[in-house]
């Protein structure tokens, strides 16, 4: 990804998003020739020259100050999440050549853990939501038309966010379909801004660009968003709906890896239906590995 022109693209996306009269402008009678603010308005009110605001948007943000980003952050009403991220596309890391994709695994620590929580579906992802491992109830809340093993195998491993728009039945598992895809696109946009160099995520967003329209439209719009915490529902089809809260957990290490870990209220039709899952799943055999083949 060029960090150069996202950069452009996002600050142009959210200055269309914003009309004159949300900031205080007057509106002219005449028909405006651009969505949004103008260049030359969004300048005046952050304070910055045109000239260099241009230059912001033609790419070229080489010693921006802080003060600048945050007056412009501040100008387009940026949230927290979206003003890290004008700072990772104005002050990209030092450029390197994209290295070939290295398979990454699970740390057996976190593989152990997995294992443990055997009435938590859990599961290990790395930042492109590649699913690294899972236990057996995350497997089977999630992707039980899949292997159980298919972690375990680099070049089969499923990606959740390639599964949101192109496997039918993973889809189907969002009472919400919609907002799932907005949320996933975000984050994995604030991914994106962070890692300009990782060759497996731009071959991940530019398979999904071909293969979906759906994902293309959303992309298109920059959305930016991290989702740590939350809840879904799911629609699943041997258990009925589920009303289930998460939480990501941000593992030690460079690599980005997270924990995901599903939960019922206690006392409620989601608990029971996960129980009844989890009961199912410890008579099935064989149980999906949870280990990485090495």
């Amino acid at each position: 990804m060029d960090a150069s022109s996202e950069l452009g693209a996002f600050l142009k996306s959210r200055r269309a998003a914003l009309r004159p009269q949300d900031v205080g402008l007057a509106t002219a009678p005449a028909r405006r020739r651009v969505a949004g603010l103008r260049r030359e308005e969004l300048a005046l009110l952050a304070g910055v020259s045109i000239t260099h605001y241009t230059r912001l948007e033609q790419g070229r943000a080489a010693g921006v100050s802080d003060s600048v980003l945050d007056a412009i952050a501040r100008t387009l009403r940026l949230t927290e999440d979206e003003t890290a991220h004008l700072r990772d596309l104005a002050r990209p890391a030092a450029r390197r050549r994209p290295a070939v994709p290295r398979a990454e695994h699970a740390p057996p620590s976190a593989r152990q853990l997995l294992a443990a929580m055997t009435g938590v579906p859990a599961l290990v992802l790395d930042r492109r939501n590649d699913v690294l491992a899972w236990n057996r109830l995350g497997h089977a809340l999630l992707a039980a038309h899949l292997p159980g093993d298919a972690p375990a195998t680099p070049a089969a491993r499923p990606n959740l966010i390639r599964m949101l728009f192109l496997d039918e039945r993973y889809r189907a598992l969002y009472a919400d379909w919609k907002e799932e895809a907005h949320l996933a696109v975000a984050s994995l946009r604030l991914v994106a801004g962070r890692h300009p160099d990782d060759r497996a995520l731009a071959e991940l967003i530019g398979h999904l660009s071909i293969h979906s329209d759906e994902f293309t439209a959303l992309w298109a719009r920059h959305p930016v968003r991290t989702c740590a915490s939350g809840s879904k529902s799911l629609r699943h089809p041997a258990v009925g709906t589920l009303e289930l809260s998460f939480e990501n957990l941000c593992l030690p290490g460079p690599a980005g890896q997270r924990l995901i870990a599903y939960t019922a209220q206690p006392g409620t039709p989601s608990d029971a239906a996960l129980r009844l899952l989890a009961g199912t799943t410890a008579s099935a055999e064989p149980a999906p590995p949870v280990l990485d083949a090495r």
